[in-house]
């Protein structure tokens, strides 16, 4: 054995090195030559790419402001470009989903509905309808939305609450997509305070689907919050259209060297305490707050007009908590250029994945309302009010419902959010599979035409 070896040692000795310096080299430039190769594939791949720069005119992931400036979303969870097949619920396709949009005798119009500071239910409607992502084949809808002008019908007397309940639980059980996912893919709009507990069942039937509302925690008057951080998504309050349309607003803000007061609180007081102490405190500094108890119906109510002429002639714009946690007056604020100072501990804003609300916005404790707020206002110098209307003049775009085709509008914000929550395959408690990776309930009767996650490599 041992001159087996030797002879074996002296005879590779006889021959060239396997790896010489000349292959080394061409390695190297082989290397080279494929890094850069690959590169130039990629612009010319980027090129061609429908959502891509040069296509669109700005990079998918950065929203240009109309007053120059940019945001962008974190690429992490959100992906590079906005990429999503949604999938809208026709009212003809599912029994009893019409009178959640128009009432029980359908007498209630889209377009009633479509105004007030509920209208998000059907603006978001009306823009997925027309919009690049929207997909008709359920098979291979990334995302399910089902349309429903239910406070508004509420509001109108088109359903009562056990209505409302009764009808949500019946058109959920003839939707097989929503059943196979355990609901998990399908979004709802709740625009209004009470968030989803506008159905009385929705911890039984939405406790996994994705809510759209601008109301988040409501834990300090209800033992269980319907908005949970992980899937539901803040949307912005609808604003008046006169104010968020381009070109002539309803009103114009004014100069601060020409607004009357310190600060003002324009809303009713709905015998919550903190407002009934703004109230007070205007009555003691009616020369620095203006806080009337406001009428909104009858003789006494004011028009849209006059409320933005009395909203505009403030510094800053109080908005605190009413029946809930969030308040329109805090959007309206930033179009007619007044520091929104929110008084609502519990409050959750709207992409706070890329707004720094500290720079735009001010936030006071609920139990500190009373001269010494109106004395920290005061103390503010009119060089940093100024900045920070500046600041919010260029982030207020994304509380505008806008078409997608806007380069920054709430729409598209929300395209963002609703990306992040697209998870590959939604399985549930409905939802099993075999060997040969067919999906199947659990009668073993297969799913057909159900979209699998990419194997693993």
């Amino acid at each position: 054995m041992g001159s087996l070896n030797n002879k074996t040692r002296l005879s590779g000795a006889n021959h060239q090195p396997l790896c010489t310096r000349t292959h080394q080299i061409g390695a190297l430039a082989l290397i080279a030559a494929t890094f850069f190769i690959t590169r130039l594939f990629n612009q010319s791949f980027n090129s061609c790419n429908p959502y891509s720069f040069n296509d669109q005119h700005r990079s998918q992931d950065v929203v240009r402001f109309e007053n120059g400036g940019s945001i962008s979303w974190p690429h992490r969870g959100y992906g590079s470009l906005l990429s999503l097949k949604i999938y809208v619920y026709d009212e003809h396709e599912i029994d009893d989903l019409k009178p959640l949009m128009y009432g029980r005798d359908g007498k209630i119009s889209a377009d009633a509905c479509v105004k007030g500071q509920w209208g998000t239910q059907v603006k978001i409607h009306r823009m997925l309808l027309k919009s690049r992502f929207r997909t008709r084949k359920k098979e291979e809808a990334d995302l399910f939305f089902v349309p429903s002008y239910v406070k508004c019908v509420r509001m109108m007397g088109g359903l009562n609450d056990k209505e409302i309940n009764q009808t949500y639980v019946k058109v959920l059980s003839q939707m097989p997509y929503f059943r196979l996912s355990g609901g998990r893919n399908h979004i709802f709009i709740f625009p209004s305070g009470a968030g989803a507990h506008f159905f009385r069942s929705w911890s039984t039937f939405l406790n996994r689907s994705i809510i759209l509302t601008p109301e988040g925690d409501r834990t300090d008057k209800r033992d269980t919050s319907a908005f949970n951080t992980w899937k539901d998504i803040i949307i912005p309050g609808n604003v008046d259209d006169g104010m968020t349309s381009h070109g002539a607003k309803l009103v114009q803000p004014l100069p601060l060297s020409k607004r009357k007061y310190l600060a003002n609180f324009l809303g009713r007081a709905q015998s919550k305490i903190g407002r009934l102490q703004l109230v007070e405190l205007g009555k003691r500094f009616p020369e620095k707050l203006e806080s009337p108890e406001l009428k909104f119906s009858g003789p006494d109510k004011l028009g849209r007009t006059e409320y933005f002429q009395h909203l505009r002639n403030a510094k800053f714009c109080l908005a605190p908590r009413g029946e809930s946690s969030w308040t329109l007056r805090f959007y309206e604020s930033f179009f007619v250029e007044c520091v929104p100072v929110i008084i609502s501990d519990y409050i959750e804003l709207p992409f706070q994945n890329v707004i720094d609300y500290t720079q735009i916005s001010i936030k006071w404790p609920w139990n500190r309302i009373g001269p010494q707020l109106l004395e920290y206002l005061e103390s503010i110098p009119d060089q940093d009010i100024e900045e920070m209307i500046a600041r919010g003049r260029q982030v207020r775009c994304l509380w505008v419902y806008a078409t997608e085709s806007e380069p920054c509008s709430a729409f598209n914000g929300i395209m963002w959010e609703l990306q992040r929550k697209v998870r590959q395959f939604h399985q549930s408690a409905e939802t099993f599979w075999l060997h040969n990776g067919s999906i199947v309930n659990r009668n073993l009767v297969e799913f057909k035409n159900w979209k699998l996650p990419v194997p693993l490599p």
